[in-house]
């Protein structure tokens, strides 16, 4: 039997130099008769792999999306105690009445002076200190369900005592948060 003249590689089983590429076949476990073929396409292993590690992902990403209502009204409840407790702070150091009045209709509250007009913004310069669910994308699936203090008003006096305690309701797709202000103290909590 004639066999055609072929260059010995020289190196690690495996290794074959680009340049030799089409004159040298290399001796590696399972090959057949030695020769290997260039494959272009993709084995089934790597498929189902590639599959699995799209689904872990898939997996991973959906509590996610599905808690965006969930992280909305966490920080709703959050804002609304933070400008409670603003409200009494300004009360205390300027020794007037401060009101957070809420809208249930409008999804929204403001923060007013003794006089009844609305404060302005400390962060937000030039704009009045109003929140509005429904025009914060960060907050459009919040809703204020239910506000229970007398005429939708709570006020802090010079002490920080509010003139009536009660709660605020949110919700965001079945999920409620309770912002509690306590008669007395005027202790702000969220639940």
């Amino acid at each position: 039997m004639y066999l055609p003249r072929m260059r010995r590689c020289l190196g690690m089983p495996g290794l074959i130099y680009q340049n030799a590429r089409q004159h040298c076949f290399s001796l590696e476990k399972g090959d057949r008769l030695g020769l290997r073929g260039i494959s272009g396409g993709f084995t089934i292993v790597e498929i189902v792999i590639v599959v699995v590690i799209i689904a872990i992902a898939a997996l991973a990403a959906v509590p996610m999306i599905s808690s965006a209502s969930s992280l909305q009204i966490r920080s709703a409840a959050n804002m609304i105690a933070a400008d409670l407790e603003y409200a009494k702070s300004m009360a205390i150091s300027r020794g007037e009445i401060y009101s957070v009045v809420f809208d249930e209709n409008t999804e929204s509250y403001r923060i007013e002076d003794q006089d009844s007009v609305v404060i302005q913004h400390p962060v937000k310069k030039g704009f009045d200190y109003v929140i509005d669910f429904r025009n914060d994308s960060r907050l459009s699936k919040v809703d204020i369900t239910s506000v229970s203090f007398t005429n939708s008003k709570v006020q802090f006096d010079c002490l920080g005592s509010p003139d009536n305690g009660g709660l605020v309701i949110l919700q965001a797709n079945g999920i409620n948060k309770r912002i509690i202000v306590e008669p007395v103290t005027g202790f702000i909590s969220t639940q």
